[in-house]
């Protein structure tokens, strides 16, 4: 009886070393995205258009050249480019974004993507950032067609419902007044 279970696990063992895991590959190239379904397949949570339609305008996105407005509270802006303003990037997996601080004072609020990894590159001058645990912070690429983003604390302090202030306040190590005045703050961003 020991030598059939011997036998058994050195079966399932040398089945699983032979296993692999990937992601398929697409069934076509590209899957240009479009509004209307008329005459189109679904892929991907967005209509394709037919190839024999596609331009080059449908993997086109002008303007990442032009330097957004950070005259804002944060000091900076984000000009995302995903699947909804660039169709051609249905079915990538990618998106990206460029990231514009104003001198000295600019930040991008920490925040989280929930559906991608996030890559930087700084094409001119200095950005200091921090990395906290998955989080990453100019152009971005994001392994995602539409990688969602939550600002952390628009969603801490901006819900509606409002969350409890003494909840807050004891989390945060923050009185009662000062939650309130960040709930204010942060209500209608």
């Amino acid at each position: 009886m020991k030598s059939f279970h011997f036998l058994v696990l050195l079966s399932l063992a040398l089945a699983f070393s032979f296993a692999s895991a990937f992601d398929p590959s697409p069934l076509q190239d590209f899957c240009v995205a479009i509004p209307e379904p008329k005459n189109a397949v679904f892929v991907n949570g967005k209509f394709c258009k037919n190839p024999n339609l596609t331009v080059a305008e449908d993997f086109f996105f002008p303007g990442l050249n032009v330097p957004g407005n950070t005259g804002n509270r944060v000091g900076s802006n984000v000009t995302l480019v995903n699947v909804d303003k660039l169709f051609g990037l249905n079915t990538l997996g990618i998106s990206l974004a460029r990231l514009d601080f104003a001198p000295n004072d600019g930040l991008n609020p920490p925040h989280t993507h929930p559906r991608a990894t996030e890559i930087l590159v700084v094409v001119e001058g200095t950005l200091y950032f921090n990395i906290a645990k998955t989080n990453a912070v100019a152009f971005a690429g994001l392994s995602s067609q539409n990688p969602g983003v939550i600002t952390i604390a628009n969603a801490i302090f901006g819900p509606n419902p409002p969350i409890n202030p003494d909840v807050l306040a004891k989390a945060f190590q923050l009185n009662n007044d000062e939650v309130v005045k960040l709930q204010k703050l942060f209500a209608n961003a």
